[in-house]
């Protein structure tokens, strides 16, 4: 039970009503606590300075399924960011089939924008294709790398001052992405007024994002953030869509993407598109799944803390062993799982990433210092505990010389387990 103090402060950061169906009173159900941004990673010359942290409160819409926190970044934290997809090959694969589906869609000379198109991976993979791209982001360190892809990106958050604005000087887009920014977005109405303004008559809007219902049946909270607001039911995107006379008309499942994610098409209504199958599936799923059910979150959380408890025990027991134990991954996912578990630098000596960008870096909240991935054969683990767990199976390919020395891999979830 949460004191009176904590109450309040649980009370002024969170939402009054669901983002995507705008029903009444979310349910709060994980209590986080305090949570500095999970890309904010400290330079060593502010280490002995507090960072700004924020309460990082989970709430799920019981009218739609849409789990949320409140959006308390700081503004213009997204003009320069850390994250980039590039480094992960499951990502380039990836983006390579959807770039086949987004340009069959465009047809022809139709223009593909992708909103939050961050270092071009997916539109590069559509210029390939020969197609006409443009992408949008805010982040201009991120756009310099795009750039180098031979991607074009007119640099500004997507709203409808900048959707105007983009229509006058390219025309509107047959093809609308996002790819894993949806999921980031504080006012989901004023994007998706936006995307109404830049999408042609006979457009399609598509949206990439980790599914909800894959996260509550694996309780895989790790997922949330201050970055990442909202985690989507199909139920939310269905909702959120008829404010706009947008209508879900198929869908696609991606359980190997982000732990579970699901791609999902909208076509205006005056456009006539016929719903594929899936879509009603997919429906169905999330209501026998408990989605809206307030019993079915309580028992999650208590599975992901007990999550937490067989961790700790793990790294004890390896720490008691003397085992040097590192961090594989950075990442935002990763930050919110050490940050709640409590799993600071007296468990992991040090963090590794593949992105050059937070390299020399410490993490937020534990203050744990990144290292480039040649740090594992340098200062040889023991372990590799996987914040990025979500790409294990990569990982676990590419450190054949960890594993042929005996290092073994800690994977928390869905399961905790070590791998040889």
């Amino acid at each position: 039970m949460l004191d009176p103090l904590s109450m309040e402060r649980v009370k002024n950061s969170t939402l009054d009503c669901c983002r995507a169906c705008k029903a009444d009173s979310p349910h709060v159900f994980l209590p986080y606590g305090d949570h500095a941004p999970a890309q904010m990673l400290i330079r060593p010359e502010d280490l002995d300075e507090e960072q700004p942290s924020f309460p990082l409160n989970a709430q799920v819409c019981l009218e739609c399924g849409l789990i949320a926190v409140a959006d308390q970044i700081p503004e213009n934290f997204f003009r320069h960011y850390l994250y980039i997809p590039s480094g992960a090959a499951t990502m380039h694969s990836h983006f390579d089939e959807f770039a086949s589906v987004l340009v069959e869609r465009a047809g022809g000379d139709g223009l593909i924008v992708d909103i939050g198109s961050n270092d071009g991976l997916l539109l590069a993979a559509c210029n390939g294709r020969g197609a006409r791209t443009l992408g949008i982001d805010p982040a201009e360190n991120i756009a310099e790398l795009a750039a180098q892809k031979g991607v074009e990106t007119y640099i500004d958050y997507f709203h409808p001052q900048s959707a105007a604005d983009v229509k006058a000087k390219f025309g509107a887009a047959k093809v609308i992405s996002t790819t894993n920014t949806f999921n980031h977005i504080g006012d989901l109405h004023n994007f998706m007024e936006a995307v109404c303004i830049l999408l042609a008559d006979d457009g399609t809007f598509v949206i990439e994002v980790p599914r909800a219902k894959e996260m509550v049946e694996r309780a895989e909270f790790d997922n949330m953030y201050h970055e990442h607001v909202s985690e989507f039911s199909l139920l939310s995107i269905v909702k959120l869509g008829a404010y706009f006379d947008l209508e879900v008309t198929d869908a696609k499942r991606l359980p190997k993407i982000h732990g579970g994610s699901m791609r999902v098409f909208l076509t205006r209504k005056a456009a006539g598109f016929p719903a594929q199958p899936i879509v009603a599936e997919m429906l169905a799923e999330e209501l026998s799944g408990g989605m809206l059910d307030q019993s079915t979150y309580e028992r999650q959380v208590d599975a992901f803390n007990e999550t937490g408890d067989i961790l700790r025990e793990m790294l004890d027991d390896l720490k008691a062993k003397g085992l040097k134990i590192a961090g594989y991954g950075a990442s935002a996912r990763g930050n919110t799982l050490i940050t709640y578990f409590g799993v600071d630098g007296n468990y992991l000596d040090f963090l590794v990433d593949k992105n050059p960008l937070k390299h020399g870096l410490y993490s937020p909240n534990t203050r744990i210092p990144v290292k480039p991935v040649e740090a594992i054969e340098e200062e040889k683990p023991d372990v590799l505990f996987m914040l990025a767990w979500n790409f294990f199976d990569e990982i676990y390919a590419q450190q054949a010389d960890f594993r042929a020395r005996g290092g073994r891999f800690l994977v928390p979830l869905p399961v905790p387990h070590l791998v040889d």
